[in-house]
């Protein structure tokens, strides 16, 4: 049981950005009927190695080459968007998926992308607020009155309502700003205190509370199973360590985020043993069989695709079978 996440980094150390992409499609393609439980695309923008910018894209083609696997967009950047072509978005791909695009909308917190958008990054938690507000009535397909305009999204989306959507985020403002909406919260770390807020923050606007996931400081997010672990490290090392010098580099001082490392080399990433991980047959069987997925990152890094195939087929072709009861 496993996700598979892909934010289609391509540093010129890597594969080249079509080859990834090719290889991304055949993966979830490949994985659905092996114990694939969901595929997860990101979303960055002027990245200087390609970070995916267009993730509802890459999400219809993931649609249309699979027939039943969930697949969710983590995150829109909501601020970035006009949330009516984004409904719009939202809705055919709805349509086009059979209703198994799922979305995480957050205000995002680099100011180059709003700088490149043209959007006050100062006043990105008014604007997110806003734009919210407007979504969640656009995706559902009803007409409403907007600024003083009529707004109708067609065509109407399959699932009543409109697709899902959750709002993510790593502060008390953002876990309150999902309570208020009535919206899950997907949180990047931190503690009870957000928990609490979004509990409370959800009863004080007449909502029942939803899901507040807040992953523990060491919950593994980018997973490989290995055969032979040291020579997995070895081989694997240089792309896990674009992947944490790229994040390190955006989200410096961040110590709350379950996802990120400050580690300086591979050695210093495999002794963390926290979100970067290379796990044996046997230790990806008993993370499974203690109720977590493996969240593979099969392409991190820009990892050709010919090298990543060989570890999405040891969870395929060995862990998959050993957990068969």
């Amino acid at each position: 049981m496993f996700t598979l996440r892909f934010d289609m980094r391509a540093p010129e150390t890597g594969a080249p950005a079509a080859e990834l992409y090719r290889a991304a499609l055949d993966m979830v393609e490949w994985s659905e009927t092996r114990g694939a439980l969901m595929a997860v695309v990101c979303e960055h923008h002027s990245s200087s190695d390609g970070y995916l910018p267009s993730p509802t894209i890459l999400a219809g083609a993931f649609a249309a080459r699979t027939t039943q696997l969930p697949i969710m967009i983590a995150v829109v950047i909501l601020p970035l968007y006009d949330p009516i072509r984004l409904a719009e978005e939202m809705c055919v791909l709805d349509q086009l998926s059979g209703g198994r695009v799922s979305y995480t909308a957050a205000i995002g917190y680099r100011p180059e992308e709003y700088e490149m958008f043209g959007v006050d990054f100062r006043r990105r938690g008014r604007i997110a607020e806003e734009k919210l507000a407007v979504l969640l009535r656009a995706k559902t397909g009803e007409p409403f009155e907007h600024e003083g305009r009529r707004v109708h999204v067609t065509p109407a989306p399959l699932t009543p309502g409109g697709p899902r959507v959750a709002w993510g985020g790593g502060s008390e403002a953002a876990a309150r700003r999902a309570a208020r909406h009535g919206l899950d919260f997907f949180g990047q770390g931190g503690d009870e205190s957000i928990a609490a807020a979004y509990h409370e923050e959800a009863r004080a606007h007449g909502h029942e509370p939803g899901m507040c996931f807040l992953p523990p400081r060491d919950t593994a997010t980018s997973v490989f199973v290995a055969d032979d672990v040291d020579r997995a490290w070895d081989e694997l090392g240089p792309y896990l360590m674009h992947d944490v010098r790229s994040y390190a580099a955006w989200n410096e001082g961040d110590t709350d985020t379950a996802s990120l490392s400050f580690a300086q080399t591979a050695e210093e990433l495999r002794e963390e043993d926290t979100s970067h991980r290379i796990l044996t047959v046997d230790q990806a069987v008993e993370m499974v069989r203690g109720g977590q997925p493996l969240g593979l990152t099969p392409l991190i890094g820009g990892l050709p695709p010919e090298i990543a195939w060989r570890y999405l087929r040891t969870v395929t072709d060995d862990v998959m079978p050993a957990l068969q009861p």
